[in-house]
């Protein structure tokens, strides 16, 4: 199976929490190797970048008119999204260490599991 055809089954087949988990690993990882890596080059950068426009993002659809998410976890979020736009910029600056936006992650992450083993125990316990 092509690099494309299994992309496309993935996201197919995959629901908005698998793929929010997915792209926060994805996010988390990056963050991590270029914590380990030490090196302030391209690939910090990009990393700090791609971490802050996933936040951008879930902020954006926050404040969306349309979302479903209860207001206040909507507004919980937007507060975290702008601490780390303006965490990142520390970070960039040298001024602050990568280490917190990492685990900010880390606990989302551990949300949307939990979540994600609770709504499959709910499907077993309907069918």
């Amino acid at each position: 199976m092509s690099l494309e055809a299994y992309s496309r089954a993935r996201n197919v087949s995959e629901n908005p929490r698998d793929t929010e988990y997915r792209l926060f690993a994805q996010v988390t990882r990056s963050l991590i190797d270029v914590e380990k890596a030490g090196a302030r080059d391209k690939a910090f950068f990009e990393a700090l970048d791609w971490n802050r426009r996933l936040w951008s993002t879930l902020s954006s659809d926050c404040g969306a008119s349309g979302n479903r998410l209860p207001k206040e976890l909507r507004a919980q979020i937007i507060s975290l999204a702008l601490w780390v736009s303006r965490h990142s910029s520390q970070v960039a600056l040298g001024r602050e260490d990568i280490e917190p936006l990492i685990d900010v992650n880390r606990t989302i992450m551990e949300g949307l599991a939990h979540r994600q083993e609770a709504n499959h125990q709910e499907a077993l316990a309907n069918s």
